[in-house]
């Protein structure tokens, strides 16, 4: 289960990096075309990088949890 969630958690830290690059470099190229657009995409992938970095260390928690039981 956990490596299941930190899968798929470095996988939307993956994607929500990408996203905010692309939207950064969209704004470098023609700043005025759509700067509002482009600022709420930023926000929504920090927003989701956020809750990937927080599925990341659930997991990570419980795998210690586990860990710390089985001992």
């Amino acid at each position: 289960m956990s490596i299941s969630a930190l899968s798929s958690a470095v996988s939307g830290i993956a994607s929500a990096t990408a996203r905010f690059e692309a939207s950064a470099a969209r704004t470098a190229r023609a700043p005025l075309d759509d700067l509002a657009g482009e600022a709420v995409e930023r926000m929504a992938a920090s927003t989701e990088l956020k809750a990937n970095v927080a599925v990341l260390r659930a997991a990570d928690e419980m795998t210690g949890t586990l860990l710390d039981m089985l001992a």
